[in-house]
């Protein structure tokens, strides 16, 4: 299940992991948390939706199909972090990822104060996994080492934290997942071009994918980075932005 916002010029947002999930061979069940006003530069406004309509579409769903694991984009507000942490209260063994979507890479915002608040104390808590960009993490952990920032995110309650490296510099794209215990483990694939419309989205979905066919984490991720170096290469000039990583890609066993 996905509960993200949507992105009308289709690079980013629940279409991007609509089609991440197909092409992974699951089938999404697309809950819209949010419309924007959004082209391949920038977001320009942002509008929540209903709460109670959101937790009826969910109750529906959940009454119908099995979900195997969930995947949360730009959620809106804080109201529908608290429907879906409802929702989920006899739900425990459903895999969360959460994709902490505060900013557009022009520089938009997609979330207030009270919703990084209600991430960072509630949402956090239950996911099994945040895949925060650079300047996410930055954010949310307080700190602009992302091992720093890292470890403080986890001292709070996070499960798991991948920090992801499209956002950076250098030959590769580094993507570091940190957990409580355990050392941190890194994956890493050639950099190409500049940035990309959507390619948090994209990875983000492609690991809850992995999740919902019974990967683990760490091959959810590896499949996952598989898929997103192989969409970038194959990357659309949509608009006068940044270029759209093509998602109708397959990968081979």
């Amino acid at each position: 299940m996905i509960l993200s916002g949507l992105d009308p010029s289709g690079g980013a947002g629940i279409q991007a992991d609509i089609q991440a999930a197909t092409a992974l061979g699951v089938h999404p069940l697309p809950v819209l948390a949010c419309l924007t006003v959004q082209d391949t530069r920038n977001v320009y406004n942002a509008a929540p939706m209903e709460a109670t309509l959101i937790r009826e579409q969910l109750d529906c769903l959940a009454k119908d199909t099995p979900i195997h694991a969930i995947k949360t984009g730009a959620l809106g507000n804080a109201d529908i972090i608290d429907t879906l942490l409802a929702f989920l209260v006899d739900k425990p063994d459903i895999p969360l990822i959460v994709d902490p979507v505060i900013k557009a890479a022009g520089g938009g915002d997609l979330a207030d104060q009270a919703l990084i608040d209600a991430m960072k104390t509630r949402l956090f808590r239950r996911a099994n996994l945040i895949t925060p960009n650079g300047i996410e993490l930055a954010l949310l952990g307080e700190d602009n080492d992302p091992g720093i920032a890292a470890d403080n995110l986890l001292a709070a309650g996070c499960r798991a934290v991948l920090a992801t490296g499209g956002h950076g510099e250098g030959e590769h794209i580094v993507n570091t997942l940190y957990r409580q215990g355990q050392s941190p483990q890194s994956w890493q694939i050639p950099r190409v071009g500049g940035e990309y419309h959507g390619t948090g989205c994209t990875l983000a979905a492609a690991i809850a994918s992995g999740c919902a066919a019974g990967l683990s984490v760490e091959a959810a991720i590896e499949q996952a980075q598989r898929f997103v170096a192989k969409a970038i290469n194959q990357a659309l000039a949509v608009g006068q932005g940044q270029p759209v990583p093509d998602r109708s890609v397959r990968l081979t066993p």
